[in-house]
């Protein structure tokens, strides 16, 4: 099966993907959308399902969009999905919750600067807090690793990321919640993920001019191709 997921220059929405795809040995290329589709994104926005991204493309003719969607079904050809309607159910939940994460934490972090960076950091602190609060208690009221058991799954991952971003908006966030500070830990220390975190593009410059360093080259993050 060929997989190519599309996205932009940004930490954000493909990540908790290509998380899970590396933790499953699921081999993928990533695309910008500059370069898949040969057009600069604003031409072609208006041709995609639910005008946006990231998209996944499988066999060069089913697409599949979503970040949800997407997840679930990586975990599906992986043979992942859970068997126990319950079990799904609390999964679905942590997925759809971390996914909530995403506004404003994803923009603020790759693109917003100066002051208007630190507004948005303030405004929403007290947000990701209660939220960090909930997860913290499902974690804790378990004895596993993860949310749901011993073997980390796309709802694990999208929580990770978000968490993980976190630390770019204010490192001090995630302390409060040492639960938490193990579940990334616990992670972050799988050897697939360990390898993976270890070669992605680096976000440097948050709050300033954000930028990823892609084959060595600092270029700023967005939709258009520099």
């Amino acid at each position: 099966m060929k997989i190519d997921l599309i996205y932009f220059k940004m930490r954000a929405l493909a990540e908790a993907p290509q998380l899970l795809m590396h933790y499953l040995n699921i081999e993928y290329n990533y695309i910008m959308s500059w370069d898949y589709y040969g057009k600069e994104w604003q031409e072609v926005k208006s041709q995609i399902p639910f005008k946006q991204l990231p998209m996944i493309v499988v066999d060069d003719k089913h697409e599949i969009c979503q970040s949800i969607a997407i997840l679930k079904f990586i975990e599906n050809i992986a043979g992942q999905k859970l068997k126990e309607p319950v079990l799904d159910a609390k999964a679905n939940a942590i997925l759809q919750s971390a996914q909530e994460l995403f506004l404003p934490l994803n923009p603020a972090v790759n693109f917003a600067v100066g002051d208007d960076f630190i507004k948005r950091r303030d405004d929403m602190i007290p947000f990701l807090q209660t939220r960090f609060e909930e997860l913290e208690k499902i974690l804790k009221s378990n004895d596993n690793k993860f949310f749901i058991n011993n073997e980390p799954r796309g709802c694990d991952f999208a929580a990770f990321h978000h968490f993980d971003l976190s630390k770019r908006l204010d490192e001090m966030i995630i302390k409060k919640f040492p639960r938490l500070e193990q579940f990334l830990d616990d992670i972050s220390s799988l050897s697939s993920i360990e390898n993976y975190l270890s070669k992605r593009p680096e976000l440097i410059d948050v709050s300033i001019e954000p930028k990823l360093i892609i084959d060595g080259t600092a270029q700023p993050t967005g939709t258009q191709k520099t």
